[in-house]
């Protein structure tokens, strides 16, 4: 009598995915031992009783209501009963080689040139229905694995779906090539999609036989490296690359230029705008100037003005200075005659019937300066007998040499250069001579005596008082 056994568990390699224990005897105490990632399946008389999932169990009744119906349990004695346990590997074996066991003609689309190509790779496989399995491919079998080695087992899965797989990637691997518009030449960065298309066409045959495949790698694409349709296409797909390129670096120059010149353009206006500022900032500089200068003006023939009215406020007319400055022309003439030393009494005399005339005419001089102020004040013309001065070109009113604004309208005086002097009557610049190129009226006289320059329409020199 065969030896029974008293405990049941897998024994197999995790290379497996279905493995028949060896004994078929066993008793109602033998104990089933399942470890997880396992099961295992009940046979009696070629029908499965029943899946036991991870744990220990006793082959009982109890356990295995099926069993009732074959066995009939004795108190105190071993019964002993046919049977079969058939352990599945639920885990996932990962990298399963596969390939085509042939090539397979491919009509490259860009030039229409024929080339024969093979593929290679790997999958992961795992038992999505053991009992299934069990059924339609293992049988009555030891078991099954992957590979033909697998436990010394008649089958393998790879023998039993190779033909499917080899099918399934020549009929589409080619066309999903076309329909993804993939240069044959650049295939291997096109893997995974290629990978992504050949799972799906592949799976539903394995899961036919209760398997599913977690993961499908396409690895390799066989090309016809010496195949001279093929050498010939390298070479076409080089001459279109290095005109791609060459097109490349032309779109790359015309760029840069374009960016130059509208930096270029960016700067010419940024530098026009610079010189606008510049001339705004000179225009308004001008401009203050323009308005300080006249603000000066302004103030200085305010001053004129305030003056005067002090003066006329405390009664002081224009007779009055007239009248001052003549008796003090006078006295100082009477003072200087009999001066003279120890002259003879006519040179004594003549001296000093010039001093007065000098002096009455410095009065003279000086009642036509006061009188212009006084003038402008009451709206009276400048007396026509003044002092050697300068016109306003303006109002007309006589002002002293050196003025610069006139103390009437506040028109600024044309200033002599070095090369022109100012004319006495009209105020105009005009270059040194004898008569103003403005108005015709004579510059200067000269003193026959002493040759100092005498104001027009003076009568006596202002340097040694010699008659004119």
């Amino acid at each position: 009598m065969a030896k029974i056994a008293d405990i049941i568990k897998y024994e197999g390699d995790n290379s497996t995915f279905i493995w028949k224990h060896p004994c078929e005897d066993f008793n109602a105490l033998t104990q089933l031992i399942v470890h997880e990632s396992q099961e295992a399946v009940f046979f009696m008389n070629g029908e499965a009783l029943d899946v036991f999932r991870a744990g220990r169990y006793t082959l009982e009744t109890q356990n295995i209501p099926k069993i009732g119906k074959y066995l009939n349990r004795a108190t105190g004695d071993e019964t002993p009963f046919h049977c079969e346990v058939y352990f599945i590997n639920q885990t996932v074996q990962m990298d399963l080689k596969w390939g085509t066991d042939s090539k397979v003609r491919y009509l490259e689309a860009e030039y229409g040139i024929p080339l024969d190509i093979g593929a290679s790779g790997s999958l992961n496989l795992k038992v999505s229905d053991g009992l299934k399995l069990l059924i339609k491919l293992v049988g009555t079998m030891n078991g099954i694995a992957w590979g033909e080695s697998g436990a010394n087992f008649t089958k393998s899965l790879q023998n039993s779906f190779r033909p499917m797989i080899s099918t399934a990637v020549k009929s589409n691997l080619t066309a999903a090539i076309k329909e993804n518009g993939i240069n044959i030449l650049e295939v291997d960065e096109h893997l995974d999609e290629l990978s992504a298309t050949l799972k799906a066409k592949i799976e539903p045959g394995f899961a036919e036989y209760g398997l599913t495949v977690p993961n499908f790698y396409l690895t390799t694409v066989v090309l016809p490296e010496e195949d001279p349709n093929f050498k010939r296409i390298r070479e076409l797909h080089t001459i279109a690359l290095q005109t791609k390129m060459a097109a490349a670096e032309a779109q790359v120059r015309t760029a840069q230029a374009q960016a130059q010149a509208q930096i270029a353009a960016a700067q010419r206006v940024a530098e026009l705008e610079k010189q606008t500022t510049q001339t705004e900032v000179a225009k308004r500089a001008a401009e203050r100037q323009i308005i300080a200068a006249q603000a000066e003006a302004e103030a200085t023939r305010q001053a004129g003005f305030a003056e005067a009215q002090v003066m006329q406020a405390q009664g002081i007319t224009k007779k009055d200075y007239v009248q001052a400055e003549v008796q003090k022309a006078y006295a100082e003439g009477i003072g200087n005659m009999g001066s003279g030393g120890g002259g003879s009494a006519g040179g004594s005399t003549m001296s000093d019937i010039l001093g007065l005339g000098v002096g009455l005419q410095a009065a003279q001089a000086m009642s036509g300066q006061i009188g212009g102020i006084f003038g402008g004040m009451t709206g009276n013309q400048p007396n026509n007998t003044a002092a050697p001065g300068v016109k306003c070109a303006k109002c007309g009113a006589d002002l002293p040499v050196n003025a610069k604004f006139c103390l009437i309208c506040g028109e600024k005086v044309a200033a002599a250069s070095a090369d022109t002097v100012v004319c006495p009557k009209c105020g105009a610049a005009t270059p040194k001579g004898k008569f103003c190129i403005a108005c015709g009226a004579p510059l200067s006289n000269k003193c026959p005596k002493c040759g100092a320059d005498v104001p027009a329409g003076g009568k006596f020199c202002l340097e040694c008082g010699e008659k004119i």
